[in-house]
């Protein structure tokens, strides 16, 4: 199936690793120009030359940081220079760390609220204007699970996440008229250096191991395990392009089933 992914311009923050370079690997696959942005500058580099060097299209790589809004505003200046035009926008960010609501501090709490929310707000104020001039263009905001069934110890994440969907919804209901889709996508637990890290956190404070922490979260998954990276990726790939024309304003949960909910 041609996904009409040829020569359009993609944004993927977060992507030198995990779910974001999974992301950026799908869509330049499909023919697609792919800017990355990450704060360590050699695991960015190194991202960008092999995604290149395996799909043989064009990925640049600008070093930012996420929680710096001037850093948003000089990713999204390069790219538009560089290509000329944004056609798709995946927001994709890390998590705050892994604490209960009486360990949170103001710092830990403006911190997230950065990374989260002002992150994905700064990033969508500067490449609309970019996609209304060619009335076309695609946002995908990536979330998690958390923000439909929060999870233990993620005050932070629980939190803020839902607010994400909160501002996607309103988001396509404005810029429909624009010919602007705006989706959210909620990954569950994925084998990811993220949740590598959380498992080892958990299994600090208590009395289980790393591999009891990843084994209790795959038992509670209908499909008995985490998911791949390119599982999610190959969503995200596909609301990004031309087959998902009529699509807009929607949550996907990509999960396994892990959340109980029937929404």
């Amino acid at each position: 199936m041609d996904l009409g992914l040829k020569s359009r311009v993609a944004i993927v923050t977060g992507a030198s690793q995990g779910i974001g370079k999974a992301i950026a690997f799908g869509l330049s696959r499909e023919g697609a120009r792919i800017v990355i942005c990450a704060r360590d500058e050699k695991r960015l580099q190194e991202t960008a030359r092999e995604i290149q060097s395996l799909t043989k299209f064009e990925v640049l790589a600008v070093r930012a940081d996420l929680t710096k809004g001037e850093d948003i505003t000089r990713l999204v200046k390069e790219t538009a220079e560089h290509f000329k035009r944004i056609d798709i926008l995946v927001n994709n960010t890390g998590g705050p760390p892994s604490m209960l609501f009486k360990e949170t501090s103001d710092r830990e709490w403006q911190n997230a609220v950065n990374l989260l929310v002002m992150s994905v707000v700064t990033a969508c104020r500067e490449v609309i204007p970019y996609m209304q001039e060619r009335r076309w263009g695609r946002i995908i905001n990536m979330t998690s699970f958390a923000a439909k069934q929060p999870a233990d110890r993620l005050i932070l994440s629980n939190t803020l996440r839902a607010g994400i969907l909160g501002l996607s919804k309103t988001l396509s209901n404005e810029l429909a008229v624009d010919g602007i889709l705006v989706n959210a996508v909620c990954p569950g637990w994925t084998l990811t250096k993220r949740v590598e890290q959380l498992a080892e956190t958990q299994a600090e404070t208590s009395s289980k191991t790393h591999e009891e922490i990843i084994k209790g979260w795959e038992n509670q998954i209908p499909l008995g395990r985490l998911a791949q990276p390119n599982e999610i990726a190959d969503l995200v790939v596909f609301l990004a392009s031309e087959r998902a024309s009529y699509i807009t304003g929607a949550v996907f949960q990509v999960n396994g089933g892990f959340t109980k909910g029937i929404f």
